[in-house]
């Protein structure tokens, strides 16, 4: 049986993602896809989703959703407050972490992610229709997610299909933390655009993350960094990628999220390195951070660190049953007669 939620109220930055619109950009078509993959990943795993399920990428606050047809379990990962407002008039938190099942007429208020960046996802994944091969919302082009666009009250999110009968949940005991330091990132391709000092100042000041983002980029201010010329603030457009550094003629760092474009005009300083790209996710406006400089091999063994903490907590989750639940199955396959009784007469 299949699941449908319902938009009560769309709140501020909530869109469907999953994994991305892969093997497009040839078309000028950018990758999409969730901001934290890691995180959105732990979201699927606590509801034994396919990893690359699509759900609600929550950033700001306001979103209110209603069980139209149930039930429908669902599992949040992040630092985000959740309420559930049960249709028998009880109510009750919804902690991350944790997978809980909610029942016809129930709904549900997500609070705002204190870090930035948060995931609902539900199990079977949302079944919005696909377009190029991918269920993640981009506005700009009005592709998938509902109708291509933000979400309005009323707007329905099918839900796919999962099994009731076992009514245990899922939880993980340790919170998914992120990595701290300085984001890490290979320099170049245009490096050379910059003189030596430049590079230093780039790694040697703290910048400081403005309110100039969205899922498209991440703009950051600081000391401005000088090219080596005027003409060098410019070059013929090239390929761009998320986690692309580029340095307009202001001089202020500009970094690529998922939505970034595909080509740009820019010269590149640096690329963040995949393991800390789903960092910039998180850094709320007047966050401060600092770049370092990596090579290649270095770039590689974090990104293997990171898949074994992933693993890691993939292996601590764990099933539990709910306060007041009975595991009818479990009941139904055991054997409640030990030994004989008699009765004499």
């Amino acid at each position: 049986m299949n699941g449908l939620l319902e938009i009560v109220q769309p709140g501020i930055g909530t869109t469907v993602q999953d994994g991305g619109r892969a093997g497009h950009r040839h078309h000028g078509m950018p990758l999409s896809g969730w901001l934290d993959g890691p995180l959105a990943r732990a979201a699927n795993a606590l509801l034994g989703n396919p990893a690359d399920a699509a759900v609600l990428e929550l950033r700001g606050t306001g979103t209110v959703l209603r069980v139209k047809a149930g039930p429908v379990r669902v599992a949040l990962a992040g630092r985000i407050v959740a309420t559930c407002l049960r249709a028998d008039g009880g109510r009750s938190p919804l902690p991350a972490w944790h997978s809980a099942t909610l029942r016809e007429g129930d709904q549900l208020l997500l609070g705002t992610a204190e870090s930035g960046c948060a995931y609902l996802a539900v199990a079977g994944g949302l079944l919005v229709e696909p377009q190029l091969s991918s269920r993640s919302s981009y506005w700009r082009a009005g592709l998938a997610g509902v109708l291509g666009r933000a979400f309005r009250p009323g707007d329905p999110l099918p839900c796919g299909a999962w099994g009731h009968a076992d009514p245990r949940e899922w939880r993980c005991r340790s919170p998914w933390t992120a990595s701290e330091g300085p984001v890490r990132v290979l320099l170049g391709p245009q490096q050379d655009h910059f003189s030596p000092d430049a590079i230093a100042q780039f790694l040697g000041q703290d910048w400081e993350a403005t309110a100039a983002q969205d899922r498209m980029g991440l703009r950051f201010l600081g000391e401005a960094l000088a090219h080596v010329n005027a003409a060098a603030a410019d070059i013929v457009s090239d390929g761009v990628t998320p986690g692309a550094i580029q340095v307009p003629a202001n001089g202020q760092p500009i970094v690529l999220l998922a939505d970034g474009q595909t080509v740009g005009g820019y010269p590149k300083i640096a690329t963040v390195i995949s393991a800390d790209l789903p960092r910039l996710a998180h850094l709320r406006p007047g966050t401060r951070v600092r770049f370092e400089a990596v090579d290649l091999e270095q770039a590689q063994r974090v990104l293997n660190d990171e898949r074994a903490r992933w693993q890691r907590w993939l292996n601590a989750r764990e099933t539990y049953l709910p306060p007041g639940t009975v595991d009818e199955t479990a009941l139904y396959t055991s054997n409640l007669i030990d030994g004989m009784l008699r009765a004499d007469p």
